[in-house]
């Protein structure tokens, strides 16, 4: 699955460069406004801090939400209390575009996350061209040299990279990078199964300085109350928000842990 996701990925960015030269996408990176400092809003707190998600579907759950408005959606997060948002721009299985990245940056005032299958220079300057302040940079899709390679890059834009893991082998491999923010997804996006307990079973192996996101499996108040016991300093959460009647109360019931 995660093979897939990346190839149609890749074959998605390939064609819209056909259409936007890379010096193109370039030009308009540079023109962006300096991109937040994300380690700013996500540094630990005494308090659970979350990414809300903008999110229309999934492979594992197809569609969630039609989200007509993502700028709207995306204000009530903020208003709820997000740290940060997270937009999916994949096209083919989670319905998302660059579009939606551009119209959330210009609703809200915290750091922005293109969340995509990224694995080339061209799928990073298109997130800072659409005013992305983090990157995620899967450690399962890419060999090493080229997460390294991609990880200076994201930073050399003055972004933010998170830095997706899924297991203890990956972790390392995020560490060795000099990551700051890292990742520990509880979906395993090569079979999709859930494994809520997985980020408690990484957490240790991530250096004390190093901010540390559980991601997935988010439904309820206690799952978040789950990850802050493990030493989660930051929740992303997608399905509860979109799902749910109210986002703005769920984020804030989800931030009084």
């Amino acid at each position: 699955m995660l093979a897939d996701l990346v190839a149609g990925a890749l074959e998605d960015a390939a064609a819209r460069q056909t259409e936007r030269s890379s010096s193109a996408v370039e030009a308009a990176a540079l023109a962006r406004p300096a991109a937040l400092d994300s380690l700013a809003f996500l540094a630990p707190a005494d308090r659970v801090k979350i990414i809300a998600e903008v999110k229309r579907a999934s492979p594992s759950r197809g569609a969630l939400a039609e989200i007509a408005d993502p700028a709207s959606l995306a204000a009530q997060y903020a208003e709820g209390g997000a740290s940060a948002i997270s937009v999916l721009t994949e096209q083919r299985r989670f319905k998302g575009s660059l579009a939606d990245l551009e119209a959330v940056r210009a609703a809200v005032s915290v750091p922005v996350l293109r969340k995509d299958f990224i694995a080339t220079e061209y799928q990073v300057l298109e997130a800072r061209a659409a005013g992305a302040d983090l990157v995620l940079l899967i450690v399962a899709a890419l060999d090493q040299p080229t997460l390294v390679r991609l990880h200076e890059f994201v930073l050399s834009l003055g972004m933010t990279p998170l830095v997706e893991t899924h297991d203890a082998a990956e972790v390392s491999r995020a560490v060795d990078i000099g990551a700051s923010l890292i990742g520990v997804n509880a979906r395993d996006l090569t079979t999709f199964e859930l494994d809520p307990d997985l980020f408690g079973r990484l957490a240790g192996r991530i250096p004390a300085g190093t901010v540390k996101v559980a991601e997935s499996a988010v439904k309820t108040v206690a799952d978040v109350a789950h990850y802050r016991a493990a030493g989660a300093d930051v929740v992303l959460v997608g399905e509860a928000l979109v799902t749910g009647e109210n986002p703005v109360t769920t984020l804030k019931e989800f931030l009084s842990v």
